[in-house]
């Protein structure tokens, strides 16, 4: 006989519930309600707790789960996910629960298990026969050498009773429910039987192949028994097998297909890296302040004396490569770095020198001496890092360490907060430099156009995949487009540019709901849950997630942006208001930006992290943007009789002649020659 996962369908499960740490009874647990639903409150700090629910059995034949009463309380009281433990037994006629873990999935509601034992018999053939849906606890698996090994075979020694006493044409599924301790990990799942013969096991709730969750489960369960689904119980959606998986469940699971591999390494690594780039940055920051400082001279014999040039190149090298940082980190993923020993050093390594390579493309290019340049470059990367990545299948950002974890079940495919953040960043910081070099009139036009292409991509449902997202884009466009001329956001130009996001918010949302239902996106459930009063759940997994995310490294990183620009925009040496005043097309970028990003944290769950990712990208280069802006703000054309002072403009920099309609009588201080400039352009 076949094993099922040689013949059936295999695919990775993330077995997120309402708790953090997903342990044995919250994994039942939500296998049985079909939604996040946890067991209790304990906080986990080390090993969990066996799943061991208070069973009776006053008849014999099924069993009472006392607890199980003030569990739904809980979660219906005081959990944000509307979990109804118990909804996948009280969709069928009858279940049969082997054990104390398949009890509590397969209890309804009120507690009743409608057949039970402890442990499955010599010949459960019987047994598994009586109802529609059998359920076995094969065991929970933990610790380390021989004492796991010894586990394992017990647990693939059940297993291959319940596979030789199936019924015919029964679909057996096979999955891991939980985490034993505070380590998450991806679990294998796998479905054999009609209908599930190869490929990978994938849900709408995934969008990606492979990929499926614990809350996927419930209604794969009633689809394969031609049962309807409770009506707004289930969170998940029904598993299908795609095609593609190799022959070899080695070859699926192992090697480059190790997802939980790569997802571990990601979520060791990611956290140190955000933090460590909001050091660098802030570290860089403050190298910026002096030179600021001295780069805006004052007249006369008291003024400091302009900063020696390779100092200020310097500077401008540092913070290119900050803003190079995170592309550099999601091109890094493209290569196996979490398949070595020691995978930090290895995608250390790989994102500096690709971090290296970047920032001395951008800074040898023949028009980097450009005001604008620099910041357009970088943008324009930026957004292609995304774009492409998108475009390729969102490879680099699913367990990417700038990218989203399978391990967290929040996303699997399209844009994540992050890449959203860059891809803001970049897309509307091209479409400001690109506007500034186009006579007034046509900026907004400018703005439109290429802000319009990163709404198409963002809210795609076979790219971003983010339709909150994509109207969060809208509202950051339509500013930047109101403003680009200059001036202030009128009451006009609001209203024109509200009317613009709304349209855009309709068309999305109007293409979302015409899908079906289980393939809709986040706002055509969030419209769909309004529409029958539902939404409350849903606005409270949204102010929890809010949150929880606010203790992020990537608020840390928003933080250090925010404190940058108000100190460019308010002291009297930043400078960034000279930069608006040049450069208005900059500023309308920089608000549409902000506008966005915010929007898309709050409205996302992610609170600042995708503000978080924006600015660092936006705020180096709008820093760099300054430095440039303020070195030239002391050039002027000396009158004639007129001197520099010992900390004047002219104390470093090259005298260039500037030819006039007259020649002046020659004179021996070339000093007061008449026309003379003291600063190249």
């Amino acid at each position: 006989m076949l094993a099922p996962a040689t013949i059936g369908s295999i695919g990775w499960l993330s077995v997120r519930s309402a708790h953090h740490t997903t342990c044995p009874a919250d994994g039942w647990l939500t296998l049985g309600a079909g939604n996040h639903a946890i067991w209790n409150d304990q906080r986990i700090d080390a090993q969990c707790p066996a799943a061991a629910p208070a069973l009776e059995q006053p008849d014999g034949i099924g069993a009472n789960l006392s607890q199980l009463g003030g569990v739904v309380r809980e979660n219906q009281d005081n959990q944000p996910y509307g979990a109804v433990p118990g909804a996948l037994a009280e969709s069928l006629r009858c279940t049969v629960a082997v054990g104390p873990g398949a009890a509590i999935a397969a209890a309804r509601p009120f507690g009743r298990v409608d057949r039970y034992e402890e442990s499955l018999p010599p010949d459960p053939r019987t047994l598994l026969s009586l109802c529609v849906l059998s359920m076995v606890d094969l065991g929970t698996i933990t610790g380390t050498g021989a004492e796991r090994e010894a586990l394992v075979a017990q647990a693939d020694a059940t297993l291959a009773r319940v596979v030789a006493a199936r019924p015919e044409r029964s679909v057996v599924m096979v999955a891991g429910v939980s985490d034993t301790d505070n380590t998450s990990r991806l679990h294998v799942a796998i479905a054999e039987g009609p209908g599930w013969r190869g490929g990978w096991l994938t849900s709408a709730g995934t969008g990606r192949d492979g990929y499926v969750q614990l809350v996927d489960l419930a209604p794969t369960v009633l689809t394969s028994l031609g049962r309807p689904e409770p009506e707004r119980l289930f969170s998940g959606h029904s598993a299908f097998s795609a095609p593609g998986r190799p022959r070899d469940p080695a070859d699926a699971v192992l090697g480059v297909h190790n997802a939980d591999r790569r997802a571990g390494a990601q979520l060791g690594i990611a956290g140190t890296f955000f933090t460590v780039l909001a050091a660098v940055q802030l570290a860089v920051f403050l190298l910026v302040v002096p030179l600021m400082i001295r780069a805006r001279r004052h007249a006369g014999p008291t003024g400091p004396a302009a900063a020696p040039r390779w100092r200020g190149l310097a500077v401008e090298v540092l913070l290119i490569a900050v803003a190079l940082a995170i592309p550099a980190a999601l091109l890094a993923d493209a290569s196996p770095w979490w398949r070595t020993d020691h995978p930090g050093p290895v995608f250390a390594l790989l994102t500096l020198a690709l971090v290296a390579a970047g920032t001395a493309a951008v800074r040898f290019v023949p028009r980097y001496p450009r005001t604008l340049w620099p910041m357009g470059l970088v943008s324009a990367v930026s957004a292609a890092v995304i774009g492409f990545d998108l475009l390729t299948g969102a490879q680099l950002q699913l367990n990417g360490v700038a990218g989203y974890s399978a391990l967290e079940g929040a996303r699997y495919s399209g844009v994540g907060s992050v890449g959203l953040g860059i891809f803001v960043a970049g897309i509307l910081g091209v479409a400001g430099c690109l506007a500034q070099a186009v006579r007034r009139p046509w900026r907004p036009v400018v703005v439109v156009l290429i802000g319009g292409f990163g709404v198409v991509v963002v809210g795609s449902p076979y790219l971003g995949a983010d339709p909150v997202g994509a109207i969060a884009v809208t509202a950051g466009v339509c500013v930047a487009a109101a403003i680009s001329t200059g001036g202030w956001l009128t009451f006009p130009r609001f209203a024109w540019a509200a009317v613009a996001g709304l349209a855009v918010t309709i068309g999305f949302a109007v293409l979302d709901l015409r899908r079906p239902e289980h393939e809709q996106g986040s706002l055509g459930r969030a419209l769909t849950a309004l529409g029958d009063g539902t939404a409350g759940p849903a606005i409270q997994r949204a102010a929890t997630s809010n949150a929880h995310a606010l203790d992020s490294p990537l608020t840390l990183l928003a933080l250090v942006g925010v404190l940058m620009l108000a100190f460019c925009r308010f002291s009297p040496w930043g400078g960034l208001n000279r930069v608006f005043g040049l450069h208005p097309a900059l500023r309308a970028a920089l608000a549409g930006t902000a506008v966005a990003t915010l929007i898309a944290g709050v409205l996302g769950g992610a609170a600042f992290a995708v503000a978080g990712a924006a600015a660092a990208v936006a705020v180096p280069l709008a820093v760099l943007t300054t430095l440039r802006v303020l070195e030239h703000a002391a050039d002027r054309t000396r009158p004639e009789g007129g001197t520099d002072g010992p900390g004047g403009p002219g104390l470093s920099m090259r005298r260039i002649p500037v030819r006039t309609r007259r020649r002046a009588p020659a004179r021996t201080d070339k000093s007061d020659s008449e026309g003379v400039t003291v600063r190249g352009g």
